[in-house]
């Protein structure tokens, strides 16, 4: 197991790298190029020099989240090929700057949904929230006026302005895209993109939709056990993985965490570790990882990662706003630098104690 943090660049995050690497057992960055458009070719000139940045700080790429999948390719429109045709180049140029990790999502025109940045809690810190009824109440093309006054002048990923000016155009684009239709261009784009993995030996590690149901009626199809096993299993390669992310499939509270990763052993290859906190069955708030500060057994799913013997990279995910900090909603220092140091004590008397019990 790898603990990484994961940081936007130095032109975009409030979080230096000086800072991650002062983070006990923090060794690598999750991160991305975050001026680039979906459907843009990352050209290995500028993935050499973040590269650089990075390890001149003393830490390692130890993945990308994400590069983004353009909506023709979602959606299946006519010209996704032509978008396809970068995406792979874009993989060739990761993987000839010795990069081996990508994570991406399939969610058609939102990547993650919160109805708020900014609940408070009552010990007073601040947290991402989702309450369906504020979801049901409000127009897709006023989503993001919900909730941009709380991104502290931050640009949210999947929540980019220029991208929220058109969705009234995406929300047409998948007028005639159901579950399966979507399956299908998932499959496609796969096996279009595998060659490339097998020959740079790239991980591609699809994050679970957030939540894990259908939102103003998109599609959603990573939601769970059964959806995301017909995932491996309809392009079988070792390179078609998962992000597991706790926080994602445990938005359905009958998605059994540990049993999911056991049930994935050899095709996680990289998570996401976080806690929630529900109100009701769709209305949730995002907790502390310490496990009593929420619903999630954070012991019994970093011992899940441990028994398959998950070796990738790991990262608290979101993270509380405490001590005053001003930052990008849900990606400050303070509380994912508490996060990592306390999934690294859950890992390391999970480790100890299965070393110590070989020897009984």
């Amino acid at each position: 197991m790898q603990m990484t943090l994961r940081w936007y660049g130095s032109e975009f995050d409030t979080v230096t790298l000086k800072q991650i690497r002062q983070i006990p057992g923090v060794t690598g960055v999750i991160t991305t190029l975050y001026d680039m458009a979906p459907g843009e070719v990352w050209n290995q000139e500028k993935i050499h020099a973040l590269k650089e940045e990075v390890e001149q700080a003393g830490l390692h790429i130890a993945g990308i989240e994400s590069v983004n999948v353009h909506d023709a390719i979602k959606a299946g429109a006519p010209d996704r090929d032509r978008y396809i045709d970068n995406y792979i180049e874009t993989l060739a140029n990761l993987g000839r700057e010795d990069i081996h990790l990508v994570c991406y999502n399939f969610m058609p025109v939102f990547d993650w949904t919160r109805t708020e940045l900014a609940r408070i809690r009552p010990d007073g810190s601040t947290v991402l929230a989702y309450t369906q009824e504020a979801v049901d109440a409000l127009k897709p093309e006023t989503m993001f006026d919900s909730i941009s006054g709380d991104t502290n002048g931050t640009v949210m990923p999947g929540w980019e302005p220029d991208r929220m000016e058109h969705i009234k155009e995406l929300f047409t684009l998948y007028r005639q895209v159901d579950n399966e239709k979507l399956f299908a261009n998932l499959q496609y784009f796969l096996e279009r993109i595998m060659p490339v993995c097998d020959d740079y030996d790239i991980d591609m590690a699809i994050h679970p939709d957030d939540p894990a149901w259908s939102v103003f009626g998109l599609p959603r199809i990573i939601t769970n056990k059964e959806n995301i096993l017909r995932m491996t299993k309809m392009v079988d390669n070792p390179h078609n993985g998962v992000t597991f992310c706790s926080g994602s499939y445990g938005t359905n509270p009958e998605n059994d965490l540990p049993d999911l990763i056991r049930s994935l052993k050899g095709r996680i290859h990289f998570a996401h570790v976080r806690n929630l906190k529900f109100i009701t069955p769709t209305n949730f708030e995002e907790a502390a990882h310490l496990s009593s500060d929420g619903n999630f057994d954070m012991y019994e799913i970093m011992k899940a990662l441990y028994d398959i013997g998950f070796v990738g990279p790991i990262r608290p995910d979101h993270g509380r706003m405490i001590w005053d900090e001003v930052a990008m909603p849900g990606y400050g220092l303070y509380d994912r630098a508490l996060g990592a140091a306390y999934l690294n004590g859950l890992w390391e008397a999970i480790s100890k104690g299965a070393q110590r019990a070989k020897c009984i």
